[in-house]
């Protein structure tokens, strides 16, 4: 389809061709297309960038061919304008001269939009904000879609926030909502201390139009979280991450680093011992471990040596914390799959 106008337009400008234009918006209205798709549909037949402006409903769009749909501002200067009820704008941005069927183009592009935004699925603002942040944090959700969220939450779609995927949450302050056994909280600063028990993975920071983003990874850290660490960033997770999605529950057990972790932690004081060890790397020496623990420092050899006799490596070595470290964060990945 792409450049389709183009093509028409150098046959000839004549009734029939402007018939297959009409036919070709009421084709998308009919079947009830989003305005992404309008946009990016609209695109493709005009062979060049065009867009929807309807600041009053915190809603900018623009697509090329080629390319998927993306916000934007008003009109680029010279593109051709058609301008509707409410403020809004839709244009057309053609470099060199108009295609004879331009004009008929701008307009059913103008009378299409005009329908779709009518007849925009966004939830009312009395549905409370819960809805709209669910909305906002759908990977289906349409760019407009979500634009249009994030205008009934006063939220810019440039604006930049994290989000936060926690378990024992509720008393964390933001606009949030329950997804499943995850609560979904937008971030526009670091949270405060969490509730006792609570757990939480915080999101990279992005655009609120990228939210969706921040909210999967929000969620693959929450995976990696544990009592001792009860709240991770994933910007701090590096190539950790990689393993959320390439490996799963069966395949985590099996590895014989978790399997030995989980016959420690079957002993007498198993988790003290793993208390110990989350210590260890998290401080890379025996002794500041005992101090984070409030342990004697002299009580540390025996259950490190009882760990490596399980383990089968020397866990106080640059070498062997990073083992053990890995270990114990793909323990903690499988004992949360429940939670992504």
């Amino acid at each position: 389809m792409k450049g389709l106008l183009l093509r028409l337009s150098g046959l000839d400008a004549d009734a029939e061709n402007a018939v297959r234009v009409i036919g070709f918006f009421d084709r998308l209205i009919t079947g009830h297309a989003g305005l992404d798709a309008l946009v990016g549909s609209t695109a493709e037949l005009a062979g060049c960038p065009v867009g929807v402006h309807a600041p009053g409903q915190g809603l900018s769009l623009r697509a090329e061919p080629g390319h998927g749909v993306t916000t934007a501002g008003t009109a680029p200067a010279g593109a051709a304008v058609r301008r509707l009820e409410g403020g809004v704008e839709v244009w057309v941005a053609r470099g060199g001269a108009p295609a004879p069927l331009d004009d008929m183009l701008l307009e059913r592009f103008a009378i299409a939009t005009a329908i779709l935004l009518e007849q925009g699925g966004v939830p009312r603002p009395e549905l409370g904000d819960p809805a709209l942040v669910e909305l906002v944090l759908s990977e289906d959700a349409g760019t407009a879609e979500r634009s249009r969220a994030l205008h009934l939450l006063g939220i810019s779609p440039a604006a930049r926030f994290r989000v936060l995927a926690g378990t024992g949450v509720d008393g964390l302050a933001g606009r949030a909502a329950q997804l499943g056994g995850v609560r979904a909280i937008l971030l526009d600063a670091v949270p405060g201390p969490l509730p006792d028990g609570g757990r939480a993975g915080i999101g990279p920071e992005l655009p609120a139009i990228d939210a969706a983003r921040s909210w999967a990874a929000a969620r693959t850290a929450l995976r990696f979280t544990a009592g001792s660490e009860p709240v991770v960033w994933w910007d701090r997770l590096g190539s950790l991450v990689a393993f959320a999605g390439r490996l799963d529950g069966p395949d985590l057990a099996e590895l014989p680093d978790v399997r030995a972790l989980d016959r420690l932690a079957a002993e007498a004081h198993g988790d003290d011992t793993l208390a110990a060890l989350d210590a260890l790397c998290a401080t890379g020496s025996a002794r500041k471990a005992a101090a984070v623990l409030h342990r004697h420092h002299s009580t540390m050899p025996a259950r490190l040596a009882r760990a490596e006799a399980v383990l089968g490596f020397e866990v106080d070595s640059p070498g062997g914390r990073f083992r053990l470290h890995l270990a114990l964060m793909l323990r903690r990945l499988r004992d949360n799959a429940s939670v992504s």
